[in-house]
């Protein structure tokens, strides 16, 4: 299959950890934006292949796990007070202050999982005496859909549609990851389906504010070990630019037709990001002329103080200071049958992906 199985060709794969091993002299902490990445390189046992020298951190690219407590709890209210909530299937047992949207669905609410948020408009338009609101998580690569559903429900005077929008962006992310007290990042894998969407573009000030390579890359094993070789190589040569490894799908613009459908609905604000905080300018809220389509002021729903759970370590795993396994709780009283943190529940979490693959982590 094209571009498929030539990217899990366990030779070519070989070739590059081989140059990567010919190549570092130093130690470089490189960090996986994407909880995609995550997966990959823990399932296929990629850290335990690398040099000693090579360390790699991961990040808060999984949207489910940075979505904020609050949010939550008020697509928990939203259900509670009668309304259809629809959601993808990696939010339903994230837990939120008190319940997951699991526990308030098995409590009577008409919870619907979803694949696309035009099902979600589908439904409004079949039960029109409903209220539906989709829940919108994601990075910018699940904005254009979000997005278009909005248009669609307009287009067809739907008033009984609206969207609980949680969309955070990649690029102030990193930002706030580098100006963290804490930070030791040297280079950065960037996220190639967040690219495919928003283009490359946003990427170059911040290599050059920063002096840090950022390496756009895909999700298979040749396209990470490739992406990290790419990374080494400008570390070692002191370069920082943004390269890409992923150009059999990220061009430099990204998706031209996404991104207009994007910022018809859409605008630039803060977001708070799950165990990390406020994040100026990090996500896409609706604009004042898409208000009627927004659930938040269409339910009049009030910003809600919500606590983390004091033993979840979530905060500290997003912005790569631990690992998963670091955390005393792992494996332990959490687990994916009981998450105490959205980074053990998420298909895209940390914590799931060591939890799941901890065979492939014979060193860790």
């Amino acid at each position: 299959m094209k571009y498929l199985n030539e990217y899990r060709n366990l030779e070519a794969t070989k070739g590059y950890l081989d140059l990567i091993e010919q190549t570092v002299t130093k130690t470089w902490n490189i960090m996986e934006i994407c909880g995609g990445q995550t997966h990959s390189l823990v399932r296929n046992g990629i850290l335990e292949l690398l040099p000693e020298k090579v360390r790699m951190i991961h990040g808060p690219g999984c949207p489910v796990c940075v979505t904020p407590l609050n949010l939550i709890d008020k697509a928990i209210e939203l259900l509670e007070q009668g309304v259809i909530v629809c959601s993808y299937g990696d939010m339903v047992r994230v837990p939120g202050s008190k319940k997951s949207l699991q526990e308030a669905k098995a409590d009577g609410g008409d919870l619907r999982i979803m694949y696309s948020p035009l099902e979600a408009v589908k439904i409004a338009r079949e039960h029109p005496e409903k209220e539906v609101v989709f829940f919108a998580v994601g990075f910018e690569t699940t904005a254009p859909a979000n997005a278009l559903s909005v248009l669609h429900a307009q287009k067809e005077g739907l008033t009984n549609y609206s969207i609980l929008v949680s969309h955070v962006l990649v690029p102030p992310a990193m930002q706030g990851i580098l100006d963290d007290e804490f930070c030791s990042i040297d280079a950065f894998l960037g996220a190639g389906h967040v690219c495919a969407i928003m283009g490359t573009k946003e990427y170059h000030p911040l290599a050059a504010r920063y002096k840090i390579p950022i390496v756009i890359t895909g999700f298979e094993p040749l396209d990470l070990v490739e992406g990290i070789y790419m990374a080494v190589k400008q570390l070692e040569e002191r370069r920082y630019e943004v390269e890409n490894q992923y150009s059999r799908v990220v061009r430099e613009e990204g998706n031209i037709e996404a991104r207009k459908v994007i910022d018809t609905i859409f605008e630039v604000g803060d977001r708070a990001w799950r165990g990390i905080g406020t994040i100026p300018n990090s996500g896409f809220v609706l604009k004042k002329a898409f208000e009627a389509f927004d659930a938040e002021h269409k339910f009049g729903l009030q910003a809600l103080e919500a606590a983390e759970n004091p033993n979840c370590i979530a905060g500290q795993i997003l912005k790569g200071i631990k690992k998963p396994h670091q955390c005393n709780q792992f494996g332990k009283a959490c687990t994916p049958a009981n998450p105490l943190g959205a980074p053990m529940v998420s298909s895209e979490g940390a914590c799931a992906a060591y939890y799941h693959y901890s065979d492939n982590l014979i060193s860790s």
